[in-house]
């Protein structure tokens, strides 16, 4: 299972969880995802943390290969070395979600055969995020395992039509506003 060989390989962090679904094959999961690993940090090979990681990241793995990627960017530039790193386990319909911190409009960019979607969020989590655009209620995952609300989301939202133009990554890089900051709320 790649999402296993993910979290062996030391790419999965803050792990909500790592769970099968009850549907064969499929394998759902939540939490943080290396983009660019941290250096490594001593003779043993133990790294430093990642450089760059895709926040609140859901993940749907089915078949063997990747049919969701949902996750938050502080910078629209960490997107290609995302697809660069993973793209080998993208299934060819994959849907993908990419709230992104510092973008100004929704967008649309094919990178590797793959339609992303590209919300503008400052302030929020991809989880809820995911759940309000599927229409899903709380009240109706609530005896679900962790790996079939991932399945359920991800059933929900194969009809979803992502906002904004389709843009070149490079045209789509004009879009973007380094003033824009992640707002992170927390337990007071």
């Amino acid at each position: 299972m790649i999402i296993e060989k993910y979290d062996q390989n030391g790419l999965l962090f803050n792990i909500n969880f790592i769970d099968k679904a009850s549907a064969d094959g499929v394998v759902g999961f939540r939490g943080r995802v290396a983009i660019v690993e941290g250096e490594v940090a001593d003779a043993q090979g133990r790294r430093k943390p990642p450089a760059v990681v895709m926040e609140h990241a859901v993940m749907l793995e089915k078949d063997g290969k990747l049919a969701m990627v949902a996750g938050s960017l502080d910078e629209l530039a960490s997107l290609p070395l995302f697809v660069e790193k993973y793209q080998g386990d993208f299934a060819p319909d994959m849907l993908g979600i990419v709230y992104t911190v510092n973008i100004t409009k929704p967008m649309q960019v094919e990178l590797a055969g793959v339609n992303f979607a590209l919300v503008p969020m400052q302030e929020g989590i991809t989880w809820n995020e995911l759940n309000d655009e599927a229409g899903i209620e709380k009240s109706a995952m609530k005896k679900l395992s962790s790996g079939d609300k991932v399945y359920t989301v991800w059933k929900e939202l194969r009809g979803y039509m992502a906002k904004g133009d389709k843009l070149p990554l490079a045209e789509a890089m004009q879009n973007v506003d380094a003033g824009l900051k992640r707002v992170e709320r927390g337990a007071i």
